[in-house]
Order: C-alpha cells, then sequence, then structure tokens
C-alpha cells in the first residue's frame, strides 16, 4: 500500500504562471531623486570634474574637508531617516552633493559621499541620477574599496594597494592627473555594485571616467594614500586637517574593523 505521506504528490493541474497569479504582487519603492538646497542651483550643473566617494577611507577624507559647500542629497525612499543627524556625519545614512567652488565656476567641482546602502537593484536608478540628468561632468572618478571575495589573488591586510579601471574617452584623453601611475584591475577579478554601474553609466554617456579600487577597506595607511591621491588630482585640496584629525585618532592600536567604524574616528 502506498504512503501518502512519503509519495511525490501528483502534478499540478496548473501552470506555474497560472500559480503566480494568486500571489499578490509586491509594492513598488517610490523611485529615488535629488533634493537641491534653497537658493537651488542652474541645473544641469556642469562639473569639470565628479568625484564619487564609496568606499569608507574615502568618505572619511571628504567629511573632513573644509571649505566644501552642500548643494543637495540623494534620497532613497527606502532608507529611513531615523538616526541621522542635523549636521553631516559619517554615521548617517545618507548621500549629499558637495561643491568646492561656486556653481558659476568653469572649474566647478562636485563631490558626493555615498553613505548608504545601494542594492544591486537600484544601482542603475542611482547612476542615472547622479550622471547624465541634473548633473552631468566633464569627467568622473569612482573612489571603491576592492571585496577580497571579487579578488583574484592573494590580499595581505598590512598592504596597501589600489587599481583602476577606465572608460574608453579617458583611454583616449590626453591628460590623465595623478592617475597615471596606478595599474589597472588585473583580469579575473570583479567589480559589481553601485560603483560598476557608475562607471558603466559614464562609458554609455562617453564620459571620462575612471574608477580607483583601494585595499585595505579600512584603516590610517589607506586614508593617507586616497588623501595623497585626491591631492594629485585637485592640487588646492587642503588635505592637511584629514592628516591631522587621524594622527589624532590612529594612536589607537589593535583596532579591528568594528572597532574602526564604531571609533571617534567615524564620528
Amino acid at each position: 500500500m502506498e504512503d501518502v505521506l512519503t509519495e511525490n504528490p501528483p502534478p499540478s493541474r496548473f501552470f506555474q504562471e497560472d500559480l503566480n497569479n494568486f500571489v499578490q504582487p509586491p509594492e513598488s519603492i517610490p523611485s529615488p531623486f535629488i533634493i537641491f538646497s534653497n537658493p537651488k542651483p542652474e541645473l544641469p550643473l556642469r562639473p569639470s570634474l565628479l568625484i564619487i566617494a564609496i568606499s569608507s577611507p574615502s568618505l572619511y577624507v571628504f567629511h573632513n574637508l573644509p571649505s566644501k559647500t552642500l548643494l543637495g542629497s540623494l534620497i532613497m525612499p527606502e532608507v529611513p531617516f531615523s538616526g541621522n543627524t542635523m549636521e553631516p556625519s559619517l554615521e548617517d545614512k545618507s548621500c549629499n552633493i558637495y561643491s568646492l567652488s561656486s556653481t558659476d565656476d568653469k572649474n566647478l567641482i562636485l563631490l558626493i559621499s555615498v553613505q548608504l546602502p545601494v542594492s544591486p537593484e537600484r544601482s542603475n536608478l542611482v547612476s542615472r541620477l547622479l550622471i547624465g540628468q541634473d548633473i552631468i561632468p566633464e569627467r568622473v572618478i569612482i573612489l571603491d574599496s576592492i571585496q577580497s571575495r571579487n579578488f583574484r589573488g592573494r590580499l595581505s591586510p598590512d598592504e596597501t594597494l589600489a587599481a583602476k579601471l577606465e572608460t574608453s574617452a579617458e583611454k583616449k584623453a590626453t591628460t590623465h592627473t595623478g592617475l597615471v601611475n596606478l595599474d589597472y584591475f588585473p583580469s579575473g577579478s570583479v567589480i559589481d555594485g553601485l560603483s560598476a554601474s557608475l562607471l558603466s553609466r559614464c562609458q554609455l554617456k562617453n564620459i571620462r571616467g575612471t574608477l580607483v579600487i583601494s585595499w585595505p577597506e579600512f584603516g590610517p595607511s589607506v586614508i593617507r594614500f586616497v588623501g595623497a591621491l585626491l591631492k594629485k588630482i585637485v592640487p588646492s585640496l587642503d588635505v592637511a586637517s584629514v592628516n591631522k584629525d587621524l594622527e589624532k585618532n590612529s594612536s589607537k592600536t589593535g583596532l579591528k574593523k568594528d572597532t574602526w567604524l564604531d571609533s571617534d574616528l567615524y564620528t
């Protein structure tokens, strides 16, 4: 006699697409958008250089740069505002847009600090907002970290290194300020997420774009490296205050990854 509890169930009379008709569709999430400060600048902004910080070291450097002006913020409806402070903080889940000069300046330089999580499904939407609509840059530099799981080779936690990926327009350019000595990201390694989407957006729009990936993900050495790299790209940047604050906070030894993020260095 067959055991009805252990026997395979008979085939369903419904097709898989018919079964999905009984499932309530998920609620759609509103699209992200940018809010500009008052007075609202004339759009679209056309900076000569747009630098986007995604990695923790680059976010730390951006946060400690003096003489930057907040122009606006990118809002992700699925990311709550709870826990954010009134003044910009490294602990906030935010995406702020800063300028280093007047928006009327022909050599306008914009900085974007991406401190909120962006899912792979939303990366293309965010990339379109940051590049090619309200902001049309001549050149883009994206700063991110190497993910050890995506890197083909061994990574030492005591070694600071960096590599780059470029769009076709950047490779054809005659000037490569500050980035010419960086090696290309090794073949077989993978870049994904928002940084890959931003670089793809630059390629699609025929914009000079460079993705700089650094290692390790945290630590004073890579912060100093990122600061020195930005100084080469933008000589007018004042990174002295960044190094001074870093020396004050890096006296703590034996900091692990989570301790580094939760320390006074990121408050």
